[in-house]
């Protein structure tokens, strides 16, 4: 899983930062080996990861247009897909190109037509255009974020005024299928929230995972009168 957060770091990056031509300084760490998905795939991670308890916080529903930033294997793509119906939208992803090619054939297998692959290379990709998501979700990701507060602005660029940001990261306590604390790379929610008020956002709520939190964060509020 230490692996798995590097790989969905630099899509992440590479889709925020892209589309809006703003810069974050990056911390680059080993992707994860195409060869091992099998991992990213066990047969209980349904039970511990809660998708569709994520999925009912952000509010997607049919015909959302959602975003899932860094998406391996295509996990939670699929289950996003399935969730929004041919009337919605998920950009999916990656930075590299076999895990884009597994997404693809995976929905290509399930028939699905609503699934938009993005490849993070430098600028040259990103999300869509401002104000058009109404949800992005970054899973295991936020711990190889070097500039956060930059990093959840961009993302907040590309939703709708009442979007939703989802951070899923494991708890700062051991146990679970995540990286052990002592790796350095578990994120204390407290650290989340002061970055997305630093970042301009507010703090829709939170939803409290077997071994991760789900913090869901939104734009502000224009002032009433405007």
């Amino acid at each position: 899983m230490r692996h798995l957060a590097a790989a969905i770091f630099l899509a992440a990056l590479a889709g925020a930062v892209g589309a809006y031509g703003q810069s974050a300084n990056l911390e680059h760490g080993r992707l994860f080996p195409p060869e091992n998905l099998g991992l990213l795939e066990g047969p209980d991670r349904a039970v511990w990861q809660k998708p569709d308890q994520i999925m009912d916080a952000l509010g997607i529903a049919d015909g959302s247009k959602v975003a899932d930033i860094g998406a391996g294997a295509g996990w939670f793509t699929m289950r996003l897909a399935r969730r929004v119906g041919p009337n919605g939208v998920v950009f999916s992803t990656d930075v590299q190109r076999e895990m884009l090619d597994v997404i693809r054939r995976r929905v290509a297998r399930e028939g699905l037509q609503n699934v938009r692959l993005l490849q993070g290379e430098d600028s040259s990709l990103g999300l869509p255009s401002a104000g058009e998501l109404d949800a992005v979700l970054a899973v295991d990701v936020y711990p190889e974020v070097k500039d956060r507060v930059t990093f959840l602005r961009n993302l907040a660029t590309a939703l709708k005024a009442d979007g939703r940001i989802g951070i899923v990261n494991y708890k700062l306590g051991g146990g679970g299928p995540g990286p052990a604390p002592s790796e350095g790379v578990r994120v204390a929610q407290a650290t989340v929230e002061a970055d997305a008020r630093a970042a301009g956002l507010r703090i829709r709520g939170s939803e409290n995972l077997p071994y991760q939190y789900l913090l869901i964060l939104g734009k502000r509020e224009a002032p009433a009168g405007r």
